[in-house]
């Protein structure tokens, strides 16, 4: 690898998060010296690659984790939040298409409407009272409501089709649900970065330490996993976002703000689909909800997916578990993670979340017919010939330190920064990837302050991403989606 030495950014990770971010600073300042750096022999193989993850446009339009049900209320705070976020990742990426950086957005973007769907009494109650929550909101425009079984024949047939007229159901709808390839996504922002600004992704390069340095912030250890080659990079800045090995990276370095972060490892199944007539009879992606004792990670859904070009329909996600952090990550993984500052923390959130760990264990030593029982909840017709098991990627969910309960389990995605902001890591998983540009526009201004509030960085970033940082109303928000529309061929 004969490249510089010194770099004013260093990303550790050849995934969506690295490449937004990397592409965002390089579009306001395009001085600005970046080495990317990623393990394997080509960048997004991890939690970017198409399956896997759901490849579900993250926006609270079907997921119902997103609006939780508080004594006789739904709050629906965090689907505001999530769907604004995936909005303005949207937004980018009108904009990289408007700016001719990006062609064929329907390699990575695609309409599929979104849908909840439950049965039962109470269940049926909730998602009522959720969609008289969400209606009148300029974000849920269009929102439909149905507990009509030939309006769900019409939106979902192979879920709808072999039910009675008894059976006690309802759905919601909106249109404008979007299904995502962020593996493709994710080379295509990679491509600009390589051809318009020089600065490709160094494959094959592992990063083994980080460490402070006298002259510049942090000194980056890294050995080729060819060749056995170590090499030090200077860095001014450096940005950890290499998924489930993000952890590990972390506790190396000399900061405080790492004291008490664990993380336990999950891995996702899916049943996919290898009957044509039956991946043609589904458009849509259709969300249920989890059991009463199951994790949000658990809820169960039917999507329809677009990969390299070719319609599929998947159901899951199943869960396993597995000590590695990463899909082609190490064994020891989990041992490693365990240390002196995290081990309160671990055992506390371990034993206040033994749901979970059953859960896994029934996951664990399911057969390809207990999967398919599952799958025949929402199919009830559903051939065991016609579905076939694929494993997608590892999660490592956050644990963190509390004062309350010693540690606790936090499902969603956070940002651990040093003080000075010159070292940042993102942990967790899902909504990850929808909410990426959100996300690295955070670490972006908290990395480079200086850039971000110049005149000259809010002028550019006020045309690359107008919503952010701005107060949204139903004005704005319909001509930014009617943009990203026009854009993105949706």
């Amino acid at each position: 690898m004969d490249i510089n030495k010194d770099y004013d950014l260093v990303c550790v990770g050849g995934g969506i998060m690295s490449a937004t971010l990397a592409l965002m600073v390089k579009l306001v300042k395009p001085e600005i010296n970046i080495l990317i750096l990623e393990r394997l022999s080509k960048p997004a193989q991890e939690s970017s690659a198409a399956w896997n993850n759901a490849g579900t446009g993250h926006s609270a339009l079907c997921e119902l984790n997103y609006t939780p049900e508080k004594e006789d209320t739904v709050d629906c705070s965090k689907a505001y939040k999530i769907c604004t976020q995936f909005e303005l990742s949207k937004q980018f990426w009108s904009f990289l298409v408007e700016e001719n950086l990006i062609t064929d957005p329907k390699d990575f973007i695609n309409p599929v409407p979104h849908h909840s769907w439950v049965t039962g009494k109470d269940n049926v109650t909730f998602l009522k009272k959720r969609f008289e929550a969400l209606k009148d909101h300029f974000m849920f425009e269009g929102i439909e409501f149905t507990d009509s079984l030939e309006k769900m024949k019409a939106w979902f047939p192979l879920i709808a089709n072999n039910r009675s007229e008894d059976e006690v159901m309802a759905a919601t709808r909106i249109e404008r649900g979007a299904e995502m390839n962020f593996g493709s996504l994710t080379e295509k922002l990679f491509h600009i970065l390589e051809t318009k600004y020089n600065t490709p992704v160094h494959c094959n390069e592992e990063v083994l330490d980080i460490d402070p340095d006298d002259d510049i912030e942090w000194s980056v250890e890294v050995e080729n996993t060819i060749t056995g080659d170590k090499q030090l990079f200077d860095a001014e800045h450096v940005f950890i976002g290499a998924g489930g090995g993000s952890l590990l990276l972390l506790q190396k370095v000399e900061i405080e703000e790492k004291d008490g972060y664990g993380g336990f490892p999950v891995s996702g199944e899916w049943l996919v689909c290898k009957n044509e007539d039956l991946i043609n009879q589904h458009l849509g992606k259709v969300y249920s909800k989890a059991g009463p004792n199951d994790p949000p990670m658990s809820t169960p859904h039917l999507d329809t997916r677009f990969i390299d070009g070719k319609r599929q329909l998947m159901f899951g996600p199943y869960a396993g578990f597995s000590p590695k952090f990463l899909k082609e990550g190490s064994t020891l993984d989990l041992f490693k993670s365990i240390k002196a500052d995290n081990i309160k923390p671990m055992l506390s959130a371990f034993w206040d979340n033994l749901p979970l760990t059953k859960y896994l264990i029934e996951q664990v030593i399911s057969s390809h017919e207990d999967r398919m029982n599952d799958l025949r909840k929402f199919v009830k017709d559903a051939k065991s010939e016609d579905w076939e098991l694929l494993v997608a990627g590892q999660r490592v969910q956050i644990i963190k330190k509390d004062e309350y309960e010693g540690g606790k389990l936090q499902f969603g995605t956070e940002v651990v920064k040093s003080k000075d902001g010159s070292i940042t890591c993102l942990l967790g998983a899902s909504p990850g990837a929808s909410t990426a540009t959100h996300v690295m526009l955070e670490v972006f201004e908290t990395a480079f302050p200086e850039i971000v509030n110049s005149e000259e960085g809010k002028r550019k970033l006020e045309k690359i991403v107008p919503m952010w940082k701005t107060e949204m109303n139903a004005e704005l928000f319909k001509k930014t989606i009617e943009n990203s529309a026009k854009a993105l061929e949706l």
